[in-house]
Protein backbone atom coordinates (compact mmCIF):
# COMPACT_ATOMS: atom_id res chain seq x y z
CA UNK A 1 0.00 0.00 0.00
CA UNK A 2 2.29 2.33 1.04
CA UNK A 3 4.67 1.12 -1.65
CA UNK A 4 1.40 2.02 -4.31
CA UNK A 5 0.77 5.46 -2.94
CA UNK A 6 4.69 6.50 -3.29
CA UNK A 7 4.65 5.60 -6.89
CA UNK A 8 1.60 7.92 -7.65
CA UNK A 9 3.22 10.67 -5.73
CA UNK A 10 6.58 10.85 -7.83
CA UNK A 11 4.23 10.27 -10.56
CA UNK A 12 1.99 13.37 -9.97
CA UNK A 13 4.83 15.09 -8.94
CA UNK A 14 6.66 14.43 -12.38
CA UNK A 15 3.71 15.51 -14.06
CA UNK A 16 3.76 18.77 -12.65
CA UNK A 17 7.28 19.83 -13.33
CA UNK A 18 6.62 18.60 -17.22
CA UNK A 19 3.21 20.83 -16.98
CA UNK A 20 5.66 23.59 -15.85
CA UNK A 21 8.42 23.26 -18.78
CA UNK A 22 5.68 23.16 -21.69
CA UNK A 23 4.06 26.31 -19.94
CA UNK A 24 7.68 27.96 -19.47
CA UNK A 25 8.09 26.72 -23.07
CA UNK A 26 4.84 28.71 -24.77
CA UNK A 27 5.81 31.64 -22.74
CA UNK A 28 9.27 32.23 -24.41
CA UNK A 29 8.15 31.35 -27.53
CA UNK A 30 5.97 34.09 -27.26
CA UNK A 31 8.20 36.50 -25.61
CA UNK A 32 10.78 35.57 -28.73
CA UNK A 33 7.80 36.40 -31.46
CA UNK A 34 6.87 39.90 -30.17
CA UNK A 35 10.83 40.76 -29.06
CA UNK A 36 11.46 39.94 -33.11
CA UNK A 37 8.54 42.40 -34.85
CA UNK A 38 9.98 45.08 -32.69
CA UNK A 39 13.63 44.70 -33.63
CA UNK A 40 15.47 47.12 -35.42
CA UNK A 41 16.29 45.25 -37.76
CA UNK A 42 12.82 44.79 -38.81
CA UNK A 43 12.09 48.96 -38.54
CA UNK A 44 14.91 49.44 -41.07
CA UNK A 45 13.23 47.49 -43.63
CA UNK A 46 10.64 49.70 -44.00
CA UNK A 47 12.42 53.16 -43.37
CA UNK A 48 14.24 54.66 -46.47
CA UNK A 49 17.25 56.95 -44.98
CA UNK A 50 18.13 59.69 -47.81
CA UNK A 51 20.91 62.02 -47.64
CA UNK A 52 19.68 65.03 -49.76
CA UNK A 53 20.72 68.85 -51.01
CA UNK A 54 17.77 71.25 -49.42
CA UNK A 55 17.17 72.61 -53.73
CA UNK A 56 15.31 71.04 -55.18
CA UNK A 57 16.63 67.08 -54.19
CA UNK A 58 14.63 67.09 -50.44
CA UNK A 59 11.95 68.92 -52.05
CA UNK A 60 11.39 66.75 -55.01
CA UNK A 61 11.96 63.60 -52.18
CA UNK A 62 8.88 65.11 -49.87
CA UNK A 63 6.55 64.69 -53.20
CA UNK A 64 7.12 61.21 -52.50
CA UNK A 65 6.82 60.11 -49.30
CA UNK A 66 2.76 59.15 -49.28
CA UNK A 67 3.17 57.31 -51.95
CA UNK A 68 5.80 55.20 -50.08
CA UNK A 69 4.24 55.25 -46.86
CA UNK A 70 0.80 53.72 -48.85
CA UNK A 71 3.35 50.72 -49.36
CA UNK A 72 4.16 50.48 -46.19
CA UNK A 73 8.04 52.48 -45.89
CA UNK A 74 8.92 55.81 -44.16
CA UNK A 75 10.81 58.11 -46.13
CA UNK A 76 13.56 59.77 -43.60
CA UNK A 77 15.22 62.39 -45.32
CA UNK A 78 18.71 64.00 -44.45
CA UNK A 79 19.85 67.56 -45.69
CA UNK A 80 23.36 68.03 -46.37
CA UNK A 81 25.20 71.52 -47.85
CA UNK A 82 28.32 69.75 -49.20
CA UNK A 83 28.91 67.10 -51.83
CA UNK A 84 31.29 65.24 -49.66
CA UNK A 85 29.47 63.85 -46.56
CA UNK A 86 26.56 62.61 -48.22
CA UNK A 87 28.54 60.20 -50.46
CA UNK A 88 31.43 58.97 -47.01
CA UNK A 89 27.65 58.51 -44.83
CA UNK A 90 26.13 56.37 -47.47
CA UNK A 91 29.12 54.13 -47.96
CA UNK A 92 29.44 54.21 -43.98
CA UNK A 93 25.85 52.99 -44.37
CA UNK A 94 24.59 55.44 -42.05
CA UNK A 95 21.94 56.19 -45.78
CA UNK A 96 20.20 53.72 -47.89
CA UNK A 97 21.01 56.26 -50.57
CA UNK A 98 21.71 59.65 -51.67
CA UNK A 99 20.34 62.12 -53.88
CA UNK A 100 22.08 65.33 -54.94
CA UNK A 101 24.67 64.73 -57.44
CA UNK A 102 25.55 64.11 -60.85
CA UNK A 103 26.48 60.97 -62.43
CA UNK A 104 29.91 62.11 -63.44
CA UNK A 105 30.53 63.75 -60.14
CA UNK A 106 29.80 60.36 -58.80
CA UNK A 107 32.33 58.50 -60.75
CA UNK A 108 34.91 60.67 -60.21
CA UNK A 109 34.37 60.54 -55.97
CA UNK A 110 34.13 56.43 -56.21
CA UNK A 111 37.70 56.60 -58.34
CA UNK A 112 38.99 59.48 -56.18
CA UNK A 113 38.30 57.80 -53.00
CA UNK A 114 37.96 54.24 -53.33
CA UNK A 115 34.34 54.45 -52.93
CA UNK A 116 31.50 51.34 -53.61
CA UNK A 117 28.38 54.09 -54.62
CA UNK A 118 26.44 53.00 -58.12
CA UNK A 119 23.79 55.48 -59.38
CA UNK A 120 20.63 53.09 -60.21
CA UNK A 121 17.73 56.24 -61.44
CA UNK A 122 18.63 59.46 -63.49
CA UNK A 123 15.78 61.81 -62.41
CA UNK A 124 16.70 65.28 -63.55
CA UNK A 125 19.10 67.84 -64.72
CA UNK A 126 19.79 71.44 -63.44
CA UNK A 127 21.29 73.40 -66.33
CA UNK A 128 24.58 75.18 -65.39
CA UNK A 129 23.71 78.55 -65.47
CA UNK A 130 26.14 81.97 -65.74
CA UNK A 131 25.08 85.00 -63.29
CA UNK A 132 25.92 88.69 -63.62
CA UNK A 133 27.22 89.98 -60.66
CA UNK A 134 29.37 93.36 -61.27
CA UNK A 135 29.14 93.06 -64.96
CA UNK A 136 25.03 93.19 -66.61
CA UNK A 137 26.37 90.97 -69.70
CA UNK A 138 29.05 89.02 -71.37
CA UNK A 139 29.13 92.32 -73.88
CA UNK A 140 30.07 94.53 -70.56
CA UNK A 141 32.77 92.10 -68.98
CA UNK A 142 36.20 94.29 -69.16
CA UNK A 143 39.83 93.00 -69.79
CA UNK A 144 41.03 91.27 -66.52
CA UNK A 145 37.24 90.40 -65.48
CA UNK A 146 36.87 87.95 -62.67
CA UNK A 147 34.81 84.67 -63.57
CA UNK A 148 33.98 82.96 -60.03
CA UNK A 149 34.00 78.95 -60.74
CA UNK A 150 33.20 75.66 -58.39
CA UNK A 151 36.75 74.03 -57.54
CA UNK A 152 35.11 70.38 -57.39
CA UNK A 153 37.21 68.92 -60.80
CA UNK A 154 33.71 67.72 -62.61
CA UNK A 155 31.53 70.94 -61.99
CA UNK A 156 34.29 73.35 -62.86
CA UNK A 157 34.76 71.66 -66.39
CA UNK A 158 31.43 71.98 -66.93
CA UNK A 159 31.65 76.04 -66.11
CA UNK A 160 34.46 76.10 -68.53
CA UNK A 161 32.65 74.41 -71.53
CA UNK A 162 29.88 76.64 -70.39
CA UNK A 163 32.72 79.58 -70.99
CA UNK A 164 33.55 78.62 -73.51
CA UNK A 165 30.20 77.52 -75.24
CA UNK A 166 29.70 81.82 -75.06
CA UNK A 167 33.19 82.46 -76.82
CA UNK A 168 35.03 83.47 -73.70
CA UNK A 169 37.78 81.08 -73.59
CA UNK A 170 38.71 78.63 -75.63
CA UNK A 171 39.83 74.87 -73.88
CA UNK A 172 42.24 72.03 -75.16
CA UNK A 173 39.75 69.49 -77.10
CA UNK A 174 41.29 66.56 -75.18
CA UNK A 175 40.39 68.06 -71.47
CA UNK A 176 36.59 66.78 -71.86
CA UNK A 177 34.67 66.49 -69.16
CA UNK A 178 37.90 66.63 -66.82
CA UNK A 179 38.89 70.40 -68.14
CA UNK A 180 40.34 72.67 -65.41
CA UNK A 181 41.76 75.91 -65.74
CA UNK A 182 45.08 75.00 -66.90
CA UNK A 183 43.52 73.71 -70.21
CA UNK A 184 42.32 77.07 -71.52
CA UNK A 185 44.19 77.55 -74.35
CA UNK A 186 42.95 80.65 -75.75
CA UNK A 187 41.47 83.45 -73.25
CA UNK A 188 41.47 86.65 -75.22
CA UNK A 189 39.88 88.90 -72.55
CA UNK A 190 42.53 87.93 -70.07
CA UNK A 191 40.06 86.22 -67.95
CA UNK A 192 40.46 85.79 -63.89
CA UNK A 193 39.14 82.25 -63.55
CA UNK A 194 38.60 81.81 -59.78
CA UNK A 195 38.02 78.77 -58.37
CA UNK A 196 35.48 78.70 -55.26
CA UNK A 197 33.83 75.65 -53.56
CA UNK A 198 30.37 75.42 -55.36
CA UNK A 199 28.02 76.46 -52.09
CA UNK A 200 29.66 79.90 -51.71
CA UNK A 201 29.40 80.70 -55.41
CA UNK A 202 26.05 82.89 -55.35
CA UNK A 203 27.51 84.54 -51.94
CA UNK A 204 30.63 85.96 -53.94
CA UNK A 205 28.34 87.31 -56.82
CA UNK A 206 28.37 90.71 -55.49
CA UNK A 207 32.61 90.53 -55.35
CA UNK A 208 33.17 89.63 -59.41
CA UNK A 209 32.10 90.13 -62.33
CA UNK A 210 29.75 86.95 -63.84
CA UNK A 211 29.51 83.63 -61.64
CA UNK A 212 28.87 79.88 -63.08
CA UNK A 213 26.45 78.41 -60.61
CA UNK A 214 25.23 75.10 -60.01
CA UNK A 215 21.52 74.71 -60.40
CA UNK A 216 20.62 73.65 -57.02
CA UNK A 217 22.78 76.40 -55.31
CA UNK A 218 21.08 79.22 -57.53
CA UNK A 219 18.03 77.76 -56.48
CA UNK A 220 18.87 78.51 -52.65
CA UNK A 221 20.15 81.77 -53.14
CA UNK A 222 16.88 82.87 -55.00
CA UNK A 223 18.30 83.00 -58.27
CA UNK A 224 16.31 82.21 -61.40
CA UNK A 225 17.44 80.33 -64.65
CA UNK A 226 15.45 82.04 -66.82
CA UNK A 227 17.81 85.57 -65.19
CA UNK A 228 21.13 83.88 -66.26
CA UNK A 229 23.48 85.70 -68.44
CA UNK A 230 23.40 81.94 -70.26
CA UNK A 231 22.71 78.23 -69.40
CA UNK A 232 23.91 75.19 -71.02
CA UNK A 233 22.03 74.07 -74.36
CA UNK A 234 19.94 71.42 -73.60
CA UNK A 235 21.61 69.05 -76.39
CA UNK A 236 24.95 69.59 -75.29
CA UNK A 237 27.20 66.76 -73.73
CA UNK A 238 26.57 68.57 -70.26
CA UNK A 239 23.11 67.92 -70.39
CA UNK A 240 23.49 63.94 -70.52
CA UNK A 241 26.77 63.56 -68.39
CA UNK A 242 25.76 65.64 -65.53
CA UNK A 243 21.68 64.12 -65.07
CA UNK A 244 21.43 64.17 -61.29
CA UNK A 245 20.95 60.11 -59.89
CA UNK A 246 19.83 58.94 -57.38
CA UNK A 247 22.63 56.52 -55.67
CA UNK A 248 22.89 53.48 -53.04
CA UNK A 249 25.73 51.39 -52.10
CA UNK A 250 26.75 48.30 -54.68
CA UNK A 251 24.77 45.14 -53.52
CA UNK A 252 21.81 46.96 -52.56
CA UNK A 253 20.47 47.68 -55.85
CA UNK A 254 18.04 45.38 -55.70
CA UNK A 255 16.52 45.65 -52.11
CA UNK A 256 12.45 45.97 -52.31
CA UNK A 257 12.96 49.00 -50.57
CA UNK A 258 15.36 51.06 -52.74
CA UNK A 259 13.09 49.57 -56.09
CA UNK A 260 9.93 51.35 -53.83
CA UNK A 261 12.16 54.62 -54.21
CA UNK A 262 12.51 54.25 -57.67
CA UNK A 263 9.13 53.89 -58.41
CA UNK A 264 8.03 56.68 -56.79
CA UNK A 265 10.87 59.29 -57.44
CA UNK A 266 10.37 58.10 -61.26
CA UNK A 267 6.55 58.89 -61.26
CA UNK A 268 4.18 61.86 -63.03
CA UNK A 269 3.82 63.51 -59.97
CA UNK A 270 7.30 64.23 -59.48
CA UNK A 271 7.66 64.99 -62.82
CA UNK A 272 4.28 67.36 -62.60
CA UNK A 273 6.09 69.01 -59.60
CA UNK A 274 9.49 69.55 -61.33
CA UNK A 275 7.58 70.98 -64.26
CA UNK A 276 5.17 73.40 -62.10
CA UNK A 277 7.50 74.77 -59.36
CA UNK A 278 11.08 75.31 -61.01
CA UNK A 279 10.66 77.87 -63.99
CA UNK A 280 12.98 75.21 -66.06
CA UNK A 281 15.85 75.72 -63.52
CA UNK A 282 15.45 71.60 -63.18
CA UNK A 283 14.44 69.04 -66.06
CA UNK A 284 13.00 65.74 -65.27
CA UNK A 285 15.02 63.30 -67.57
CA UNK A 286 12.95 60.56 -67.02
Amino acid sequence: MKKNFWKKLVAVAAAGVLASAALAGCGASGSSSSSAGSSSGSAADTTIKVGASVTPHAEILDQVKDTLAQEGYQLEVVEYNDYVLPNTALEDGDLDANYFQHITYLNDFNEENGTHLTDVASIHFEPFGLYAGQSASIAELPDGATIAVPNDTTNEARALLLLEQEGLITLNPDAGLSATVVDIVENPKNLNIQEVEAAQLARVLPDVNLAAINGNYALEAGLKVSDAIATELSESDAAKAYANVLVVKEGTENEPKIQALIDALESDTVKDFIEQNYDGAVVAVF
